[in-house]
Order: C-alpha cells, then structure tokens, then sequence
C-alpha cells in the first residue's frame, strides 16, 4: 500500500490552485505547504484527506510525458465533479467520466490533463 506519492510542476502557484479546485469534489484538500528553505530545493504542497497528505506536488522539472495518478471517488457523481471542478480550473480533457468494462463492469472513470500535462483521473469502482 502507498502513503504518499509526489510529482514535480512547472509552476507550483498554478498547480496548487488547479489541484484545489479539481480535488475539492472527492475530498481531497491542501493540508500542507513547506518552503523552499525548509526543503532546500523547491516549495512543496500536500494534498490529502482527515490530516494527512498523501499527494505532493513540488517546484521542478517535468517528470515526463507518462505521469499518471489515479484518486479514489466515492461514487460516479463523484468522478463526475471532479471531471468538471477540474475542467473549470483549466485542466484539459483527456477522456470524459464513463464506464470502461474493459478493467471490469463498474469501472467508471474520467481523465483530465493537469497544466503541466500530467493525466490525473478519478476513478469509482462501485456499480451505479
């Protein structure tokens, strides 16, 4: 099981306000910001749920083109408003909220490409 996971942005001030926004809908918040003196390479911000950060972004290069994170959703609804919470903050799509039966019956997920092009999904796995 994983406790946390981070990525490099390009712009941490942009990212941040995209990832509050398109996070918002599943719950997910800002709990943590550390700065570059206290991390001694770049400024840091953790997203995450009850207290605990378990998505980091922090100021970086791109890691590349196949960034892929995936955030649970509590139901399709769910998937649903991140997928327009994520659009509105100036995510792009990359693969409307649907079923997709070919991972099993009630995978319902959608894509959004972040601002720095990395695809983020929210996926729900309970049926209807």
């Amino acid at each position: 099981m994983l406790d946390h996971i981070g990525m490099p942005v390009s712009d941490i001030a942009r990212a941040t306000d995209f990832y509050m926004k398109a996070l918002a809908p599943l719950g997910i918040a800002m709990i943590m910001q550390i700065s570059a003196e206290q991390t001694g390479h770049g400024a840091a911000v953790g997203f995450g749920a009850e207290g605990k950060p378990f998505f980091w972004i922090g100021e970086g290069e791109k890691a590349g083109d196949h960034v892929h994170v995936a955030f649970a959703a509590q139901s399709r609804a769910e998937v649903d408003a991140f997928y327009q919470a994520a659009l509105a903050a100036g995510g792009t799509d990359n693969g409307a909220p649907g079923l997709r039966p070919i991972y099993h019956a009630n995978y319902y997920r959608a894509f959004v490409l972040d601002p720095d092009g990395n695809n983020i999904e929210a996926v729900c796995h309970a049926p209807a």
